[in-house]
C-alpha cells in the first residue's frame, strides 16, 4: 500500500464513523454544532497521531502479555495532554465537550488503530494512518455537526443562514441519529456509484 493510500483511506474508504461505524458516542453526543464536532475531531486526531507514533516506536519492547494495557497508558497520556490544552486555551470548548475528551482514552478508533496498524508498522506509516483516520473522523463530525446546527438553529459557527428557529429535533438526540443515517447513506451511495 502506498503512503498516499495509507493517508487517504481513513478519510472516505475506511472512515471511522461513516464506514467502520466506530466512535459512535462522540459522533452522536458532541455533534450538536459544527464547532463541537471540529473540536472533538481535532482532539482525537492529535491523540491518534501521537499515540500511533509512540506505539510504533515502543512496539518491540512491550511484552505481549501487557500490550493492550501499555497501549491504553500511552493513549491516556496523550488524552491528558489534550484535555489540559483544551481546558487551558479553549475553555468554552472544554465546557461544551465535557466528559467526551477524557473518554477518548476508551474510544475504539484510537485503540483499534494502535492494535491493528501502529503495532505492526513503521513510524512514518503509523503517523500517516493516525493522521488519515483522524482527518476522516474530524470531517465526519464536522459534517454531522454542521448539518445538525444548520437544520436545528439555522446557523453555522454562530452565523445565521436560515430565518426562524429551525427544526428543534435536529439539536436533540434523535437529530443525531437522523443526520448520521442520512450522511452514511449518502456516502455509501456515492461509493457504490464509483464501482
Amino acid at each position: 500500500m502506498s503512503k498516499l493510500q495509507i493517508l487517504t483511506k481513513g478519510i472516505i474508504k475506511e472512515n471511522p464513523s461513516l464506514i467502520l461505524v466506530l466512535g459512535m458516542c462522540p459522533t452522536l453526543g458532541v455533534t450538536t454544532s459544527a464547532i463541537n464536532g471540529l473540536g472533538m475531531g481535532v482532539a482525537t486526531t492529535f491523540v491518534l497521531l501521537l499515540s500511533n507514533i509512540m506505539i510504533s516506536l515502543v512496539k518491540g519492547v512491550i511484552p505481549d502479555k501487557v500490550r493492550i494495557p501499555s497501549f491504553i497508558v500511552i493513549i491516556a497520556t496523550f488524552v491528558s495532554i489534550v484535555d489540559l490544552l483544551v481546558q487551558g486555551f479553549v475553555p468554552a470548548l472544554a465546557e461544551s465537550l465535557g466528559l467526551f475528551i477524557p473518554l477518548i482514552v476508551v474510544n475504539c478508533i484510537v485503540l483499534g488503530r494502535a492494535e491493528a496498524f501502529a503495532s505492526k508498522n513503521g513510524i512514518f506509516d503509523s503517523m500517516l494512518d493516525g493522521l488519515g483516520m483522524g482527518l476522516g473522523f474530524t470531517l465526519s463530525l464536522f459534517i454531522i455537526g454542521a448539518c445538525r446546527e444548520l437544520l436545528g438553529s439555522g446557523a453555522i459557527f454562530g452565523h445565521k443562514f436560515i430565518a426562524g428557529d429551525g427544526i428543534l429535533i435536529f439539536v436533540l438526540a434523535p437529530g443525531a441519529f437522523f443526520v448520521l443515517g442520512f450522511v452514511m447513506a449518502l456516502v455509501r451511495h456515492l461509493q457504490n456509484r464509483k464501482k
